[in-house]
């Protein structure tokens, strides 16, 4: 019992540390079922109860999950050879708090997979009830997450299956899911969430790259039109994110003047997006995101992304070959946290000229 509780409540994309016994057995009974749900995909496929788009989905999803192991040295292991429906929209349902002039959020703490700063429910509405009872003076935000990690804790149960919450992805995308996942299975450091899910983001980049490379060009399509968009909403996000960091440093202003300049940095945003989903022929399904993000949604967002560009430079000093890169991410994070940081830091690309600088 005590491995399900430490299992339910790992990470990835992904879980969060409990308080109290009601937050202990909504985790254990919420994986159990999840577990109980799964069966092999090799019977799901012969199934004749199976529909065809669901077989065809799953025999990808085998063929990304050789591809995973033969070409990106990724755990071989029995996670991700089984499938659950679990009749919902998401694994688990994320909450995440910060202030209301800061993206630092919130951390929950657990002895066996640390500080975190997100805590996960597998009921919508548990987590919403949650969400509620924060104190007021706290940004809060709740969103769907469609898989976690159990860091391989669970493999000699059966793994981590495949789930209907994202078996319906395009196809890159499904391939970039699976190599996420299964990259906290490579490396998971206590205490530093930037660092485990920028490290995974980057395995999932890279990865996706090499799938998408020999693909199909039906594949290769349907994946840059979701991207692009995935893309083009994360250049937009990133420039609030930075401009609301400038805002809330400046230590000249008051507290009203900065709620104020908050409230306009955060209506151009969504002015600027409503701009931009216009070019996407009727797509939305960013509209519930932006309609609710404040600090607490971008300062998730940015744990999966701050230090992808430094992992990737690793990558590429590593001669793009993955064993050797993961062994050199191990020997970062043998590092103080401190000095990983700093690491990471002067890893980091030099950023590129400004429109203006360069004549644009």
């Amino acid at each position: 019992m005590l491995a399900v509780v430490a299992t339910a409540l790992a990470l990835a994309g992904c879980a969060s540390p409990p308080t109290g016994v009601g937050y202990y057995w909504q985790s254990v009974t919420g994986h159990l079922a999840l577990m109980r749900a799964a069966r092999p995909v090799d019977d799901w496929i012969a199934d004749a109860r199976t529909s065809e788009a669901l077989r065809q989905q799953l025999t990808t999803a085998r063929r990304i999950r050789a591809f995973a192991s033969a070409q990106l040295a990724l755990p071989d292991n029995a996670s991700y050879h089984r499938y659950a429906d679990l009749k919902r929209r998401a694994a688990v349902y994320n909450v995440v708090a910060a202030p209301e002039f800061s993206l630092t959020l919130q951390t929950w703490c657990f002895p066996v997979v640390g500080c975190v700063g997100y805590r996960g429910y597998y009921d919508e509405t548990q987590a919403q009830a949650f969400a509620a009872s924060l104190p007021g003076d706290l940004e809060v935000a709740v969103y769907p997450v469609p898989a976690y990690s159990t860091l391989g804790w669970m493999n000699w149960a059966g793994g981590d299956p495949l789930l209907n919450t994202f078996i319906g992805y395009p196809e890159g995308e499904l391939a970039r899911l699976v190599f996420h996942e299964l990259a906290h299975q490579v490396l998971y450091v206590q205490d530093d969430t930037a660092f485990n899910e920028s490290f995974a983001t980057a395995v999932e980049r890279l990865g996706g790259q090499r799938w998408l490379a020999q693909a199909g060009e039906a594949a290769r399509g349907d994946y840059e039109r979701f991207d692009g968009r995935r893309r083009a909403l994360r250049a937009l996000t990133l420039g609030t994110r930075e401009r609301l960091q400038a805002l809330y440093a400046d230590t000249q202003l008051d507290t009203t003047t900065r709620r104020q300049r908050k409230a306009e940095v955060m209506a151009e945003f969504r002015r600027a997006y409503a701009t931009l989903q216009q070019t996407w022929g009727g797509y939305n399904g960013y509209d519930a995101w932006v309609r609710q993000a404040n600090n607490a949604s971008f300062g998730a967002q940015a744990a999966y992304d701050q230090w992808v560009p430094a992992f990737e430079a690793l990558f590429e000093a590593q001669g793009r070959d993955f064993a050797r890169f993961y062994d050199a991410v191990r020997a970062l994070a043998e590092q103080p946290k401190t000095e990983r940081n700093a690491t990471l830091q002067a890893l980091l690309p030099a950023p590129g000229p400004t429109l203006a600088a360069s004549g644009h």
